[in-house]
This record gives structure tokens, sequence and C-alpha cells, in this order.
């Protein structure tokens, strides 16, 4: 399998480990400001599905109506998890499209201030977009151990090894 597809399909499987874990958390303590870079698990949650509709519309040459970066988008979680699901599979559609020659072309594209035009590869765009879901994941994972939820594995080995793409051997 190539990688982008490889790493849309990983996403999704995180994506749906984080959300069931995040939907033990009460209310308060999901909406509660950690000093997270978007302060909650909501917020952060809600920035990921921002910055993955900034990128994907961005290769996708369309606008999926981003304004900010913390652009609240779903106030409750339900419906944010609904359309996490959407976007997730809205990815897979997306680069199980793109051939190599075209993950070698540029984008042109504003910045999320709209202050600057920046030009990029799109397997770059794409790296950096599952790159930063990694790192923010990575928040979230924090707060959930810190507040009793116990995380599963979520490296990229266990979704291939669940997936037969990697194995143990004896």
């Amino acid at each position: 399998m190539r990688h982008f597809p490889m790493m849309a399909r990983f996403s999704q499987w995180v994506n749906g480990r984080i959300y069931d874990c995040v939907q033990r958390l009460p209310d308060e303590k999901y909406r509660a400001d950690y000093g997270l870079f978007f302060g909650s698990v909501h917020r952060t949650l809600n920035h990921l599905l921002v910055v993955d509709r900034l990128w994907t519309g961005r290769v996708a040459g369309i606008d999926k109506g981003v304004k900010s970066l913390d652009q609240m988008l779903y106030d409750n979680f339900a419906e944010l998890r609904k359309a996490r699901n959407q976007e997730d599979e809205d990815m897979i559609q997306l680069v199980d499209n793109l051939g190599d020659d075209r993950l070698q072309e540029n984008i042109n594209y504003w910045t999320a201030k709209r202050d600057k035009r920046m030009q990029a590869k799109i397997w770059d765009a794409l790296a950096g977009m599952f790159n930063h879901q990694t790192h923010h994941r990575g928040q979230i994972s924090a707060i959930l151990t810190r507040e009793g939820i116990a995380m599963p594995d979520i490296d990229l080995i266990y979704y291939l090894t669940e997936t037969g793409d990697a194995r143990f051997v004896e």
C-alpha cells in the first residue's frame, strides 16, 4: 500500500480510539482548560478537524470554509465525532486518488491568517498534516492518562499488526 493511503487509514483508526477514550471524560473535564495549545480536549479535537479540513481542501482545490485555526466547528461532542468520521472517510478518498506524479505537484495557498501566499508540494503538505495530528493527539493522550483513562496502544506498528501488514514472528 502507498504511504498516504496507509496514513489516512491509520489516522481514522487512531481517531476512533481517541474518541472512544475521550467520551469517557465527564463534560467538565472534556471542556476544562488544561493549558494545551487550544486549551481543552474539546477545542484540541476541534482544531484537529479544522486543520485536516484546511489541508485536504487545499490539496483538493476546494474551500472547506475554514476561517481560522481556532474556529469552532462543532460545540457538541457527538456532532464533532460524526464530522471527524466523515472527514476521515473524505481524507481516505482524497489520498487514494492521488498518484505519485500528483504528490510531487505544488499547491498554492494562503496561510491560515491569510497574510501570506505559500507554495508547497502536495507530498510535503500531507506529511505535515499527518505529523500535526500526531502532535495534538499526544497532548490529548497525556490528558486522558492524567485523568485515569487508559489509552490503548496507538502507535503505527499496532495498526499495522491489526491490519496484517506487520506481524510477530517466532
